[in-house]
């Protein structure tokens, strides 16, 4: 078996993992209809949130639902059609009434596409209907034409790479529910109220998130390198651990006499793995390159990160390391990395000996190639059900929705109870420029306390800007008051005084009126 095709083995059997242990997240949205009551369940409606968008955590929408009777695949959104129905106005059906949550139906184009033209009709929410049954679901199988073909997996509401732009939230609904609720709304125009909810667990003074991340992930080398100066401002009221996203290669890269079948994707003689992140073997950066890499983090946070509040130095480090050595040439290279240790203030002895008595990352001996830092990674990995790179998870939930600041920081918000939250919380949740609050640490767009008034930085300035005019203004007028009177008082010497023919020490009054005097008539 050749590397190549290994490779492409090895990335089918992790996305087929990564789908099977979907259901396995720990999912803190809520999908619930209101209105009617007949179509209200205990417990709310089984659904699969989307992992783009902005879910609002911590808060609730609740709105009237249309069915757009469409894929809405197509970015010209008629907001004319649909259901329920609405009065006519020449000849025309009037158009969803603002705000709504819009369903319509899977399939046609990605998921992506389809909130985005939600998004651009004025929907607050989206609601996509299934058009098939899961294998194991009987009671879809049940009501649904036996000809169509079901699922063995669920779904996955991926983001296809473009969905940065979208920030409204979005769930699925599985096929036999949403049938229902279509019928209502068709056969019965019947309006209805659907409830979109995002809940955390709420600590008392210090909310636990852990970030999954990779050292060659694109995403995460982004979201890490933003989030940084907000990991600091949260040290003091959170409880932060980084995992590093490795996977096991015991069972599809290492044969019965302990070989390694898939080559520069593994260390330790094919026991721990990751996916080339050239796509190519024979060039840039190997597999096993960004595990070496994922235990130097790990080491890195266990001696400059896990102890120190704020972590500084681990930060520094993987900042500092996207900055230096994030490139094929120098990923690997210990001297690059000398240099950013040195650069930031750690001992990269230290750092070293750790990877080594962790029982390191070199082929080793069948049996005698175990890496206890490594397998702690990929066990905790399978407990909590990671899937997805990056992921977060705030006190135990997986937060769904795009891995941008703002999202996490309303998700770590979101997971204090009401009262406890940090200043940064109070300044910036309500804040209309949230990236620039969360790096200055306070809100110059707004003032959350003075409903739409403004902020106490404008308003100083404002002030110190106005005095500073009214003082030059101020000033102008003295001086030129001040020549004035001389000029006034230089002509009455010179019509009513004598001129002095004393002693040339003595100072004329005609000198003074000519601004030779020191002393002032007007004090």
């Amino acid at each position: 078996m050749t590397i190549i095709h290994t490779t492409k083995v090895l990335a089918a059997v992790v996305l087929y993992a990564r789908i099977a242990t979907a259901q396995n997240y720990r999912d803190s949205s809520r999908l619930q209809i209101q209105v009617p009551s007949s179509l209200f369940k205990s417990g709310g409606y089984a659904h699969r949130g989307a992992r783009f968008g902005a879910p609002p955590y911590g808060a609730t929408i609740m709105q009237p639902l249309y069915y757009a009777d469409a894929t809405l695949c197509d970015a010209n959104v008629d907001k004319r059609k649909g259901y329920p129905t609405r009065s006519t106005v020449d000849g025309q059906m009037e158009p969803w009434p603002s705000p709504f949550i819009l369903m319509m139906d899977r399939g046609g184009c990605s998921f992506v596409q389809k909130v985005r033209n939600a998004q651009h009709a004025g929907a607050a929410g989206v609601i996509i209907a299934d058009n098939s049954c899961l294998c194991s679901d009987e009671e879809c199988l049940n009501s649904t034409d036996s000809t169509i073909s079901c699922e063995e997996n669920e779904p996955m509401m991926s983001d296809d790479g473009s969905g940065g732009d979208i920030d409204i939230p979005a769930f699925l609904m599985f096929k036999h529910d949403a049938d229902v609720i279509k019928r209502e709304v068709i056969d019965n125009n019947q309006f209805i109220q659907v409830e979109m909810a995002w809940a955390l667990p709420r600590a008392e003074d210090h909310v636990d998130y852990e970030i999954w991340t990779s050292p060659s992930d694109d995403i995460s080398k982004n979201f890490l390198k933003n989030w940084k100066s907000v990991a600091s401002k949260f040290s003091d009221h959170t409880n932060f651990t980084p995992h590093q996203y490795i996977f096991s290669g015991v069972k599809k890269c290492v044969d019965a006499q302990g070989t390694n079948l898939c080559g520069n994707l593994c260390t330790n003689n094919g026991r721990y793995c990751s996916l080339d992140p050239d796509g190519d073997t024979n060039v840039g950066i190997s597999g096993a390159d960004v595990v070496v890499e994922s235990l130097r983090r790990i080491c890195t946070w266990m001696h400059y990160g896990s102890s120190n509040t704020s972590g500084e130095k681990y930060w520094d480090y993987i900042s500092g390391f996207m900055d230096r050595c994030d490139n094929p040439e120098l990923f690997s290279q210990q001297s690059c990395v000398d240099g950013v240790f040195k650069n930031v203030g750690i001992d990269g002895k230290i750092i070293n000996s750790c990877m080594m008595d962790s029982g390191g990352t070199g082929a080793g001996e069948k049996g005698h190639n175990k890496n206890i830092l490594l397998d702690k990674e990929i066990v905790e990995m399978e407990e909590t059900s990671v899937i997805v790179v990056p992921s977060i998870f705030v006190n135990t939930i997986f937060l769904r929705g795009s891995l941008t600041v703002v999202n996490v920081f309303n998700a770590i918000c979101a997971g204090f109870l009401e009262g406890n939250a940090p200043e940064l919380c109070e300044a910036c949740s309500d804040c209309t420029e949230k990236t620039a609050c969360l790096e200055d640490g306070f809100c110059a767009s707004n003032n959350s306390e003075s409903g739409g008034g403004v902020s106490k930085r404008f308003f100083g300035f404002t002030l110190l800007l106005l005095c500073s005019i009214f003082g030059a203004i101020a000033f102008v007028h003295w001086k030129k008051t001040r020549e004035e009177m001389r000029d006034q008082v230089r002509i009455i010497l010179a019509d009513y005084m004598p001129l002095n023919d004393g002693d040339d020490d003595d100072q004329s009054p005609m000198d003074f009126a000519r601004g030779g005097g020191s002393a002032s008539l007007i004090g």
